[in-house]
């Protein structure tokens, strides 16, 4: 695997944290923010936490593909 667009989003690169899921232009991991989210911080303060670099509508994708794996009551 070189690159795996995951959507308008998250990108998966081998050359990139070992492949896993990121932010598309960071080197942010999507299970580094569904953690964050997992742990009760909400969607405004994990975007201020990384200087913006991840938006309401890239954690929403998150969060969508994650119920999409995991199934919907994930975050139940």
């Amino acid at each position: 695997m070189t690159r795996k667009v995951l959507g308008k989003y998250i990108v998966a690169d081998s050359d990139i944290c070992d492949g896993k899921p990121i932010f598309i232009g960071t080197r942010i991991m999507v299970s580094d923010v569904l953690r964050m989210l997992a742990k009760g911080k909400d969607w405004d303060t994990v975007s201020d936490e990384w200087d913006g670099k991840v938006s309401k509508e890239a954690i929403a994708e998150a969060t969508n593909l994650a119920a999409r794996i995991f199934g919907p009551g994930v975050f139940n």
